[in-house]
């Protein structure tokens, strides 16, 4: 097994290495290759992974169902309010007060952002319902 060491001043890789390119007429034969390096205090050493996609695993062999719309459909709906609230200044000390509020319960969302995801979906639930 090979094992790469980056110098110093490289702190991450990430991202395709190599693309497939779709519009030849060898991307059947062609794999992807993506990597990502980080350093991070955890318990493993072992921080880099490299993946190998080939292009089947890009094209989707299925249509898509009246479920997975209705996924997409939320996360695009939830996702407009997450960035609407996160700039409206009128509710953003109540918004911020009640994050730091639960931030350290059992449970309770870490970042100011999550807690947003959460406020939304649950009234995007709530208002479909």
């Amino acid at each position: 097994m090979a094992k790469v060491e980056y110098a110093d001043a490289i702190k991450t890789v990430s991202g395709a290495m190599t693309k497939i390119n779709k519009k030849s007429p060898h991307a059947a034969d062609q794999k992807m290759v993506l990597a990502t390096h980080r350093t991070a205090p955890t318990t493993s050493p072992n921080c880099s992974r490299i993946f190998l996609r080939g292009l089947s695993a890009v094209t989707r062999t299925t249509p898509v169902t009246a479920d997975e719309l209705a996924i997409r459909a939320r996360f695009t709906a939830v996702g407009r309010a997450v960035a609407v609230r996160a700039k409206n200044m009128s509710t953003y000390q109540t918004d911020y007060a009640a994050f730091k509020a639960q931030k350290d319960l059992p449970g309770g969302r870490k970042t100011f952002k999550s807690y947003l995801w959460q406020v939304c979906g649950e009234a995007y639930d709530e208002s479909q319902s």
